[in-house]
């Protein structure tokens, strides 16, 4: 008879039988996660009760003896229907465990300064306890001190930030949340989108009464129209003015700057502070109307009066024209 370990073989009368337990180093998957085994456990169970041995339900199971013993004596506290449950084979203890002092030293490490798992362990290390930086960030896994990235997070895929050698290479926007009649507990709220160019440095701002990808691309539009230069490349933050559907009707490559880093986006935000100290909280406007006419004339006066010491203390027309008049030399 040519028997395969993994089979559930009995022959009454034959004295060849298929023993899958003494043959261990044949069998495949013996930890097995398979979701019927609970139940082939209860039913060996089971055929001993009705009488078979032990040593006759072990070769019709096609497992060790001691293995139907002890599925015997788990079965007594457990109810028949649900069957015996799978178990992990993690081992109970491991033997070189770190001790608990050392787990106390790297939470006492990590409370005190704050530092990375590789920072701990060279502290450590020069305190003469030796731990791996591996077992040094398990152990803050386990103690919930690690940031890890939610899975419900958006994962945004940064592309190559250009660099602006030329006028409209790189423009940022953003949107400025202006609560004009904030000291009487008026909740009136315009938003002042904004963008600049980071090589001339000229800008341009709008007034809307909401901000949605729709209100952005109405923006991006007129910015197109107005800017005295092709615009190549525009840079945003995670706004949800700014996202998706925006990204795929701007007409112009788009990308984002990293969630949570305002930095990335100096030069708008600096702006942003510029035109609210200089224009906006000058006064205080009984309209949407009149804070568009102050914006307007503010912006005149930013690229074509106002010097700018990023740019060599030239404005952004002059800029401009400059970038326009220069003569490269021939090579």
């Amino acid at each position: 008879m040519n028997a395969r370990p993994h089979q559930l073989l009995f022959d009454y009368e034959s004295r060849y039988v298929s023993i899958a337990w003494k043959h261990p180093d044949k069998i495949k998957g013996m930890y097995t996660s398979n979701p019927n085994m609970p139940k082939v456990r209860m039913n060996a169970v089971s055929l001993v009760r009705s009488g078979w041995g032990v040593r006759k339900t072990s070769r019709y199971m096609g497992c060790s003896p001691g293995t139907i013993t002890k599925w015997c004596s788990k079965a007594k506290y457990l109810n028949q229907r649900y069957g015996i449950p799978t178990q992990s084979s993690r081992p109970h203890h491991s033997p070189q465990r770190i001790s608990q002092e050392t787990k106390d030293a790297i939470i006492a490490e990590r409370l005190r300064h704050s530092r990375c798992g590789a920072v701990i362990q060279r502290i450590l290390l020069s305190q003469n306890i030796k731990v791996s930086t591996s077992t040094v960030n398990r152990v803050l896994d386990q103690g919930q001190f690690l940031k890890k990235k939610s899975k419900w997070k958006r994962l945004h895929k940064n592309t190559l930030r250009p660099i602006p050698d030329n006028p409209g290479d790189l423009v940022e926007i953003d949107t400025i949340h202006y609560l004009p009649y904030w000291f009487r507990n008026d909740k009136t709220k315009w938003y002042i989108t904004t963008a600049i160019d980071l090589y001339s440095r000229w800008v341009y701002a709008e007034v809307q009464l909401r901000a949605s990808a729709g209100t952005s691309l109405s923006f991006l539009r007129n910015l197109k129209q107005l800017a005295p230069f092709k615009i190549k490349c525009i840079q945003t933050d995670h706004g949800s003015e700014f996202g998706r559907y925006f990204s795929l009707n701007a007409g112009v490559r788009h990308r984002h700057i990293r969630v949570r880093k305002p930095n990335y986006n100096a030069h708008i935000e600096k702006f942003n502070r510029t035109i609210q100290d200089e224009c906006i909280t000058k006064g205080i406007p009984s309209n949407i109307e009149e804070l568009k006419q102050w914006i307007k004339n503010y912006l005149i006066y930013y690229n074509q009066e106002r010097l700018h010491m990023g740019i060599n203390f030239m404005t952004p027309t002059q800029k401009l024209t400059l970038k326009k008049t220069q003569v490269f030399p021939r090579s």
